[in-house]
């Protein structure tokens, strides 16, 4: 008689892994994170946050493109002074906007320095227990510190703090957060806070 063959079950995914880099800087400045399936993308904009290094206290929004002829899709906090439709992050799952490895969308951080970073979906995550929590694997040089006027400020500190000469180096040095290195990261330091929490803290 003979055998019949079994059909593979299909492996369930148990994480979704992103890459992060801040465009328009090099070296790279980029993070690598798995993030919960059950995700939304509010929860993602809390990991990347948390693994970038920035402190959420300005506004964001994803740029996702929806067709040719219309706008993008803008995802982020809605607000009473927006000037364009705003999905609310909280209410859009990470699946239905990443829908498969390769898919590559904008982030937004700051509308006044205007930081933008390519978030891309680079692994659905199979085998083993389903993740409960974010986690940052990989990442290379500090984040630019809050507030420090974007791409051009942010070239400016650099140079300051290189150059003992600089006329502005004493005083980026004390601007400066204490013992900032922009070569200097550490997978291993960062700490994800919740989502349900800081989505609290913003609404209020």
């Amino acid at each position: 008689m003979p055998r019949t063959r079994r059909t593979p079950e299909p492996v369930a995914p148990t994480a979704l892994q992103f890459e992060i880099a801040l465009d328009e800087i090099e070296p790279r400045i980029w993070r690598r994170i798995r993030i919960p399936i059950d995700t939304s993308m509010w929860d993602l904009h809390v990991a990347i946050q948390d693994a970038m290094g920035w402190t959420d206290s300005h506004l964001h929004e994803f740029i996702v493109p929806s067709s040719a002829a219309e706008e993008p899709v803008s995802i982020g906090i809605p607000t009473d002074d927006d000037f364009k439709p705003v999905t609310a992050g909280w209410e859009v799952p990470v699946a239905l906007v990443f829908r498969a490895p390769g898919d590559a969308f904008t982030y937004h951080y700051d509308f006044g320095d205007g930081w933008m970073h390519t978030v891309t979906l680079e692994e659905v995550v199979t085998g083993g227990r389903p993740i409960r929590k974010p986690t940052c694997v990989a990442g290379a040089r500090a984040c630019p510190p809050e507030d420090c006027g974007g791409y051009p400020g942010y070239a400016e500190l650099l140079r300051a703090l290189a150059n003992p000469k600089h006329p502005e180096h004493k005083d980026m040095k004390a601007w400066a957060p204490r013992g900032f290195n922009p070569e200097h990261f550490d997978p291993k330091a960062v700490k994800f806070d919740d989502p349900a929490k800081r989505l609290r803290i913003a609404l209020e």
